[in-house]
């Protein structure tokens, strides 16, 4: 069945003592793009992450985001440590400045404890083998979720598509059963205008066989009705399929297109006119549509 390029999926989960979201949306695409917007602890399984969806999903621009939604559980004890260096400098720097200064006042505890990154976060180092490992079952439920919509909304637009394409298979047996009418109306036409033309005079019927049989060779669209007939069961074969097929579709489309445009060109009939017109007009309407599967 096939997959909408548009969906939204979201799933929660832990890592590491923290609530993490992971959002995952898409547009339309020609191909497939892949934005990740990551917290700096997931930064080191960035790769494994963009692998995934790519393994996933064919085409679509698809934006994932990763919020870090802070510790849980109290776990927030130790998040800051003492730059022990850093405050050793200080208070070396602050001793000389005391005295080149000559001041009495002594360096205090107030004084170190005020200066600049003299108490840092506690980074919590993981390889990222475990990262990879602790995260990809909430990234899995995110994308799950998200497939799932994408495939909900493909099947409400297989069902406009399967529509469309049967509103054209009704323009096309009109045209297949009009095409005899027209050669047969065509000689009727000629042979009474030629009367006019000679007065009555008797002409060959011969000759004016071999004129209509020469207009019904050159109008003759027997083999693009075959080929349309081939491409729109074609279509409705992809509709079902389990791959991505939105581009052979739109291929397939286009060379509905050129199909109709020969018939359009070769007759010359009125209501083979009106049907084409009909086709080509439901063509461009699933051409617009074909834009959103995957």
């Amino acid at each position: 069945m096939i997959k909408s390029m548009t969906g939204y999926g979201k799933a929660d989960g832990f890592l590491s003592g923290k609530k993490i979201t992971v959002e995952i949306k898409s547009v339309n695409h020609r191909f497939l793009e892949i934005s990740l917007r990551l917290p700096q602890m997931l930064l080191p399984i960035e790769s494994e992450i963009k692998k995934s969806i790519t393994e996933q999903f064919c085409r679509g621009k698809i934006d994932v985001v990763v919020r870090d939604n802070g510790e849980i559980n109290g776990a927030d004890e130790e998040r800051f440590a003492l730059n022990m260096p850093l405050v050793r400098n200080y208070y070396a720097l602050l001793c000389q400045l005391k005295e080149e200064l000559d001041i009495a006042e002594g360096v205090s505890l107030s004084t170190l404890a005020g200066l600049r990154d003299v108490f840092v976060p506690v980074e919590t180092k993981q390889q990222a083998a475990d990262l990879w490992e602790g995260f990809r079952a909430i990234l899995a439920e995110a994308a799950g979720n998200f497939s799932a919509m994408r495939k909900k909304e493909g099947e409400s637009l297989a069902r406009d598509l399967r529509e469309r394409m049967k509103k054209i298979s009704g323009f096309l047996d009109k045209i297949e059963a009009r095409a005899p009418v027209v050669v047969t109306e065509y000689q009727k036409k000629f042979a009474e205008r030629v009367r006019e033309l000679t007065g009555g005079v008797w002409v060959d019927d011969a000759r004016l066989l071999q004129e209509v049989a020469i207009m019904a060779e050159k109008s003759d669209i027997t083999e693009e009705i075959v080929r349309i007939h081939s491409h729109t069961q074609q279509f409705l074969e992809m509709l079902e399929g389990d791959d991505a097929a939105g581009r052979k579709i739109d291929f397939l489309l286009q060379e509905m297109g050129r199909e109709i445009n020969t018939i359009g060109s070769k007759s010359a009939d009125v209501e083979i006119s009106r049907c084409v017109i009909e086709i080509k007009s439901e063509l461009s309407k699933l051409r617009e549509q074909v834009q959103n599967i995957e």
